[in-house]
């Protein structure tokens, strides 16, 4: 996976044979403080609770109006599974509102966001929010790295125990939710740990479940928004192939002035003709129809309206060994569980020399890689037959939502939404106004915080804070690179 694929497990020991209230559970939990092991009272000012809880420590704290807000560190396992084998400091953040109210864990899947930020469910339901950065995301990676302990289970090991822990001081209701690779975190989490928090809200979660059968995005990107558009963006990636030397002695450029290597991919070459791969799933991953009069005339363009179109969709110091490394961790997980698209692109015949290429590519060759086919298998089935209190959202235009998660008959109170015309950063607000308030009705109602009149008439349903520019800026990645 690359920009769309972004801003993008051990599991064959798992699959099967462990459940999460099996061996497997047992395992994290013995890791986990005993419970009274702060030995602070409730009256106790909330930090001194919070930084009582061992393992936990302060980074800093922020002020925010009518919150606190807190930088932390949690001491970690590096395998839950044997928690003896060391551990490592796992960065959260802890967006308090009151005990009293509702819990949502937020994470992006990828690093942490140390600024106060609150997400849409905790809006929904004025809850605190508790964020985590994903394992092995600097600065949360152990040292040594033992990259085998980068998987789907040991990262849901690490929010079940972020959970244990603050769970004795927030006790009410707990919603986990994330865009992206978090709508797919918060997922793994909830089919590891069902039992942990009252309801799901995944946004814009893939879920390859084949990763050998990409047939679907090819089907959405052919229909997706109007032809004219489409042609366009198909035009630009073609005639920035049939100028590849033109386009490369500017990259090599470009290359030279910001000091960028190629080493992860292998050549300048390949990284520039991953660029231009990526530039028609980027644009409808992050853009709208609207913008489609600014794609240039392929055919009239200068290469410099070439480059600055694709640079701006796609970017061209991703595949740098300097834009791969904060991503690292993603890659390996794409090329080891996750999966990542493999897209045709038929019209780019003949012009392109990789095609759309493996993750494997954009990882340190010292790096062992593996793919696990099960991986995303046990968890679709699963959430077909399992999903509770679940909720996914997605977008209409987003080349993710073209492999989606599916409920099945075993689903119960679980519900798939998508935003019309909507992009990677659809959400519930987005929704036709009838949705919106099933979708709002049920968040309150899963949070415990719903109102007697929603309870009664859930097209009354509606957020319980009133919007803030600031604490509600929605940080979509937009960094280059094809990634979820």
């Amino acid at each position: 996976m690359r920009k769309a694929l972004r801003g993008v497990l051990s599991l064959a020991l798992l699959i099967g044979t462990v459940s999460a209230t099996g061996a497997t559970a047992g395992a994290a939990t013995a890791a986990e403080p005993a419970a009274g092991a702060t030995g602070t009272p409730a009256t106790a000012d909330i930090k001194d609770r919070i930084l009582a809880i061992p393992g936990m420590s302060l980074i800093e704290e922020k002020p925010y109006p009518g919150y606190r807000f807190f930088v932390l560190n949690y001491t970690q396992p590096v395998d839950h599974r044997n928690p003896r084998k060391g551990t490592f400091q796992q960065r959260i953040t802890l967006l308090h509102k009151d005990t009293s109210r509702p819990t949502v864990f937020f994470t992006s899947g990828y690093g942490l966001n140390t600024n106060p930020r609150r997400s849409e469910p905790t809006a929904i339901v004025d809850g605190n929010q508790v964020s985590m950065e994903y394992r092995f995301f600097s600065p949360s990676r152990p040292d040594p790295a033992d990259w085998s302990k980068l998987d789907i289970w040991q990262a849901a090991s690490d929010q079940h125990r972020i959970h244990t822990a603050l769970k004795k001081i927030y006790d009410k209701k707990w919603i986990s939710t994330g865009g992206s690779k978090g709508g797919m975190t918060a997922t793994y989490y909830e089919r590891f740990y069902p039992r942990d928090m009252d309801g799901v809200v995944a946004y814009v979660a893939p879920n390859d479940v084949r990763n050998d059968e990409d047939s679907a995005y090819d089907r959405f990107l052919a229909n997706v928004g109007t032809k004219e558009c489409r042609d366009r963006l198909n035009n630009v990636q073609r005639e920035a192939l049939v100028r590849r030397d033109a386009l490369n002695e500017k990259y090599a450029k470009f290359a030279q002035e910001n000091n960028y290597t190629f080493n992860t991919i292998g050549s300048q070459d390949r990284a520039f003709e991953a660029v231009v791969l990526d530039y028609t799933w980027a644009f409808w991953q992050y853009g709208q129809v609207a913008a489609c009069d600014a794609i240039p005339v392929a055919k009239t363009a200068t290469d410099q309206e070439l480059w600055d179109s694709i640079d701006s969709v796609s970017g061209f110091s991703f595949y740098s060994d300097q834009g791969l490394a904060p991503y690292t961790p993603y890659y390996y997980q794409a090329g080891t569980q996750l999966g990542s698209p493999d897209i045709a692109q038929s019209h780019l015949d003949g012009l392109s020399r990789y095609g759309y290429q493996p993750p494997r590519n954009f990882v340190p060759r010292d790096i062992p890689m593996r793919f696990q086919k099960n991986a995303m298998k046990d968890v679709d089935r699963w959430v077909s037959r399992n999903a509770r209190q679940m909720m996914f959202v997605n977008g209409g235009n987003d080349p993710w939502s073209a492999e989606p998660f599916r409920l099945g008959k075993g689903a119960r109170d679980s519900y798939v939404y998508t935003v019309p015309g909507g992009n990677h950063g659809a959400n519930v607000a987005g929704l036709p106004a009838e949705q919106r308030a099933a979708a709002t009705a049920s968040i309150l109602k899963w949070a415990g915080v719903a109102p007697a009149t929603v309870q009664q008439d859930e097209s009354k349903a509606k957020p319980l804070t009133k919007f803030d520019k600031k604490l509600d800026k929605q940080d979509v990645e937009r960094e280059p690179g094809l990634r979820p």
